[in-house]
């Protein structure tokens, strides 16, 4: 029932003027662990475009430091979410995103690509492999949200619509997605450290060819990963379709799950502070 009356709480709002407490509804207690799959699997598309995986090689922040940077990655979405763009702790998440991307000179083209993955990558995986797709409100929700949070960071020539904004990441992979050097080395970097939270290194020959087949082909050329049997992939993907399935018969979460909460024992084990998030020096 509970379940319930966060979705109908959800249709009851406004998908723009109530944009953020509709994302902090799904990211933590409707979609927590999905979002933030999807949210994983959109660094490999960011990987894929040479001018954005040449410059995370050049700072060597996803190749030495991968764990590091994903959780100060992880930290600053998961807290925008929870404590929305508008609030004294998602403005203060914003801005110390901005010191690190001020830093390099990075074309808006990119800065919007990487943007539409944070919007288009959750609903996809949502309509793949969630216990339930998005709604339409929902879906409205997340690209208002990503567009305010854009606003806030400069970024240029922001898609209007979840349409035009799907148009433009197309068009961007269309023509960005090829191989390079820089793509493998930092997609190959982080496909590791997921791998390694599951299975130690001896075992992790078991675990790549999971984490290919929920790719698709040309994102999978683009980062030099193998090509996947057509069977494999249904397989696996029946497989997390399963969970899904089972997930509906599930009890309803009671509590919002805040990855912002989440201990950090390797990367932060005395705590974190969110001015100190990122490179040192920044």
């Amino acid at each position: 029932m509970a379940r319930h009356r966060i979705r109908d709480e959800i249709r009851s709002l406004d998908p723009v003027r109530d944009n953020q407490r509709i994302c902090y509804l799904d990211s933590t207690f409707e979609f927590p662990f999905d979002m933030t799959r999807a949210l994983e699997f959109a660094l490999f598309r960011t990987f894929a475009s040479e001018r954005i995986s040449s410059l995370l090689a050049r700072t060597g922040e996803f190749t030495e430091r991968p764990q590091k940077r994903y959780d100060d990655t992880d930290l600053i979405i998961s807290e925008i979410y929870a404590s929305g763009y508008e609030s004294e702790r998602g403005l203060a998440a914003i801005r110390r995103m901005n010191q690190q991307h001020g830093r390099f000179q990075i074309a808006d083209e990119d800065m919007r690509y990487v943007l539409s993955t944070f919007v288009l990558e959750p609903i996809r995986w949502l309509d793949r492999f969630g216990w339930r797709p998005m709604d339409a409100e929902e879906k409205r929700a997340q690209f208002e949200f990503w567009r305010q949070v854009a606003r806030r960071m400069n970024i240029q020539d922001i898609p209007e619509s979840l349409e035009a904004m799907e148009a433009f990441n197309q068009a961007y992979e269309a023509a960005h997605f090829h191989f390079a050097p820089s793509n493998h080395r930092v997609a190959e970097s982080v496909r590791e450290m997921f791998i390694g939270w599951l299975l130690p290194r001896p075992l992790r020959f078991l675990g790549r060819p999971v984490v290919h087949a929920l790719m698709d082909d040309r994102l999978l050329a683009a980062c030099g990963f193998p090509p996947v049997s057509p069977t494999w992939r249904a397989l696996v993907e029946a497989g997390v379709r399963l969970r899904a399935r089972a997930l509906r018969f599930f009890p309803p979460r009671r509590r919002p799950l805040l990855r912002t909460q989440l201990p950090r024992p390797k990367t932060y084990p005395d705590g974190w502070e969110l001015e100190k998030l990122g490179p040192e020096g920044t």
